[in-house]
């Protein structure tokens, strides 16, 4: 067995005897449902060496079902891509196929 073992909340002493540790208490994201979610979809060059990237913005729900809707979306395009910072990255010009894929599962409200 390791000695080298921490607690999973990285403290291992304190002196002050006003010390608490930090608990993640912060409210979960409530998810709206797809008719309501106010998506923005864009293409952007910025910063990627003039290729060209497919950005969902404005997912109102938890980081989960973002991991989700980005996986799912990625597989329906046929391409890579990611989320971070609360962006779906898709891979290239795919605006018409997410566009088509949004409205077959009923997201309503998707600027452009």
């Amino acid at each position: 067995m390791s000695k080298k073992i921490t607690p999973p909340n990285g403290i291992v002493y304190s002196t002050d005897p006003t010390f608490r540790p930090e608990t993640d208490d912060s409210p979960s994201q409530e998810l709206l449902p797809p008719e309501k979610q106010p998506l923005r979809m864009k293409l952007d060059t910025k910063h990627r060496s003039g290729k060209a990237v497919t950005l969902i913005e404005g997912f109102q729900g938890p980081d989960d079902e973002l991991e989700k809707l980005g996986k799912q979306l990625k597989t329906y395009c046929g391409t890579g891509g990611s989320v971070k910072d609360r962006q779906i990255i898709i891979q290239g010009d795919q605006r018409a196929k997410v566009l088509e894929w949004f409205k077959k599962k009923g997201f309503a409200k998707i600027k452009n």
